[in-house]
């Protein structure tokens, strides 16, 4: 017998699963944008789209998909990419 509790539970399990899936993909497309545009050497475009990947890291890492401090790390990597050159 499954309790009600476990039911409800069970059901946010799979709205919050959805809901991370959702926001982990919209991340990925937008650090696989940006890191193309630097393997093509477009380090002017790349510095544009560098406020958009730190608004979908913030994002994330506020909605608790990953973690305040991976969040800060791949800020701090990717910004590194565009200035090594």
């Amino acid at each position: 017998m499954i309790t009600k509790s476990a039911k409800k539970a069970y059901r946010q399990n799979l709205r919050r699963n959805a809901r991370n899936l959702q926001v982990k993909s919209a991340l990925q497309k937008v650090l696989k944008n940006y890191k193309k545009l630097v393997l093509d050497k477009k380090f002017d475009a790349a510095k544009g789209e560098l406020s958009k990947v730190y608004q979908a890291l913030d994002k994330t890492a506020k909605a608790g998909v990953i973690k305040k401090n991976k969040a800060s790390r791949l800020k701090s990597r990717l910004t590194a990419l565009v200035n090594k050159k």
